[in-house]
């Protein structure tokens, strides 16, 4: 695989929310306004870019009994830097993530690339993979977040629309009802562009993408 294509992966064809339908709850969670998708987005793309590159670079030093308390280690430290900076220089944004900014740690969109590419692949290669996977994830939220900010309030980024100023705000986009329904039309939009283009994947159910399948000990399906 190109770097190219490493790095575009995390863009649409495995979307980490739209395809492999990882880190819903944040995703559901801060979307109704796009500056929260947008700062949640980068706070987690960070926490990806670097904890690659140190997963990848520990790869041979870390022994496999413990990698995974390893990895969760790795990505608290980064995630700890994150929440200092973000408290310290955005208090607005941090306040209206709340506790979803600390559990970034057990997001499993990080925990799994850890898994699944960063600890078996060289540090260019998981740096690459860690920003393309971040930077799929904060468009998905930056637009989720739009779609519902714009629909259910009127605004955009905090700013007033002005021809929809006068205009009656659909309010059920800012509810979690909202959110569901916008994922939903979001991931089917996203299947009927792939059928279209004729660049459909077969996806198999059972543990092939779970980061935990060697742990659990399931030899085909989950149990």
């Amino acid at each position: 695989m190109s770097k190219f294509q490493i790095f575009t992966n995390g863009l649409v064809k495995e979307n980490p929310v739209l395809r492999l339908v990882l880190g819903t709850c944040p995703t559901l969670a801060v979307t109704t306004m796009a500056f929260n998708g947008l700062g949640m987005g980068i706070a987690a793309t960070f926490v990806l870019f670097c904890s690659n590159i140190a997963i990848s670079l520990l790869r041979n030093v870390i022994p496999d009994k413990v990698r995974l308390p390893a990895y969760i280690t790795v990505i608290a430290t980064f995630v700890s830097i994150v929440q200092m900076l973000v408290k310290a220089y955005v208090p607005a944004l941090d306040k209206s993530l709340g506790v979803f900014l600390p559990l970034i740690v057990v997001n499993c969109i990080i925990l799994g690339r850890a898994e699944m590419f960063a600890s078996k692949n060289k540090p260019l290669d998981s740096a690459l993979d860690g920003l393309g996977m971040g930077l799929g994830f904060t468009l998905t939220l930056v637009l989720m977040g739009s779609i519902r900010e714009i629909m259910g309030s009127g605004t955009w980024f905090g700013m007033t629309i002005p021809f929809l100023a006068d205009v009656d705000k659909f309010t059920f986009m800012t509810t979690p009802a909202g959110g569901f329904f916008t994922f939903g039309c979001l991931m089917a939009l996203v299947i009927f562009i792939e059928n279209k283009t004729g660049n459909k994947k077969e996806r198999s159910i059972g543990c092939e993408g779970c980061p935990s399948k060697s742990v659990c000990g399931a030899k085909g399906g989950c149990e």
